[in-house]
């Protein structure tokens, strides 16, 4: 099986890619002969996180974008399945411009679906996020909820969502679409809560708190996400979407104060900031078809993620470190 991971050099993407070629932790199964990993290498796209692997014989680097027709089709050629993570993410960052959210996420993402479509890939991934459903106050949204983003970042993957699923319906295509609650843990670049946080906290920093802290999110460890990935990649049904949760909801305020502990800092460190424009104010997904169809449960609790998480950041300095320095970091 040869496997093609766009975004491959990303956070989640390279977790996903480790977890492949067998780095231990990883739960590989369904062991590929060919891994390639598509990455434009941008700011937060990083070779180093694919360190433990790069010698791997089995693993293919090519730097380039999706966007980009001729290569991908170049690139897709001969592969058995593509799993598309390659995407703008940064809510923030999309608040502040919207263009390559857009060319990225949507138009990356046609351009990967009629390659694949042209090759007869054997099945095509999409994962997404449960941001495209935008806001839920209470209960938990099923794979059926509307989609109702409120960023144009959860617009633009709403919009790729839809353009995958059309290509099943359209063309018949193999494709299965995954949507994630916020995800943590090693290798995440430091401009999300998590790494931010315990990456200032370390540096005896300040961090910033928006609103009143009451937005809650659902936090699931990076591990279990790529887990249910590979289930879904496996033995998920063909133009089904999946949601992947971890099942530890926390508001923004509770989780700074478990960060502040594991840190050794106090409440001093906090600094108000003003809310986010158009800021969700809670998100939770229904994983029960995922669990009763492929078995998925999450493995890591939020109190051992969370500590494992900030030891790597505080004995990996050395990764972190460059990336904070870098313009608009």
């Amino acid at each position: 099986m040869r496997v093609l991971v766009t975004g491959g050099a990303g956070f989640i993407g390279s977790q996903y890619v480790r977890m492949l070629l067998g780095v231990p932790g990883g739960d590989a199964s369904g062991e590929p002969t060919a891994v390639t990993v598509l990455d434009k290498l941008t700011y937060s796209g990083n070779l180093a996180n694919l360190a433990p692997v790069r010698q791997d014989p089995r693993l293919r680097l090519v730097q380039g974008d999706i966007c980009d027709p001729a290569l991908v089709d170049e690139v897709v050629a001969g592969h058995d399945v593509v799993v598309h993570f390659a995407a703008e993410s940064h809510v923030d960052r999309s608040i502040a411009g919207a263009a390559p959210f857009v060319t990225t996420n949507v138009l990356g993402t046609q351009t990967l679906l009629d390659v694949a479509l042209r090759h007869g890939t054997g099945r095509f991934v999409h994962v997404s996020t449960d941001e495209v459903y935008g806001s839920i106050d209470e209960g938990s949204w099923t794979e059926t909820s509307p989609l109702a983003p409120n960023s144009p970042y959860s617009a633009s993957k709403a919009g790729s969502d839809l353009l995958a699923l059309a290509y099943h319906r359209t063309h018949g295509m193999d494709v299965v679409v995954t949507r994630c609650s916020n995800n943590y843990g090693p290798y995440q670049f430091p401009e999300k809560i998590i790494p931010l946080f315990v990456t200032n906290l370390l540096d005896g920093g300040t961090v910033p708190l928006y609103g009143d802290g009451g937005n809650v999110r659902d936090w699931l460890h990076v591990h279990d996400h790529c887990r249910g990935i590979a289930l879904v990649q496996q033995k998920g049904r063909a133009g089904e979407v999946y949601h992947i949760g971890g099942g530890s909801e926390l508001s923004n305020r509770e989780l700074t104060g478990r960060l502040l502990e594991a840190c050794g800092a106090r409440w001093d460190r906090v600094v108000p900031v003003a809310d986010r424009k158009g800021h969700d104010r809670r998100y939770s997904l229904d994983i029960g078809k995922i669990s009763a169809e492929l078995g998925y449960a999450p493995s890591i609790d939020l109190d051992r993620g969370l500590a494992e998480t900030v030891r790597w950041y505080r004995e990996n300095r050395a990764w972190w470190e460059p990336l904070k320095a870098k313009p608009g970091a």
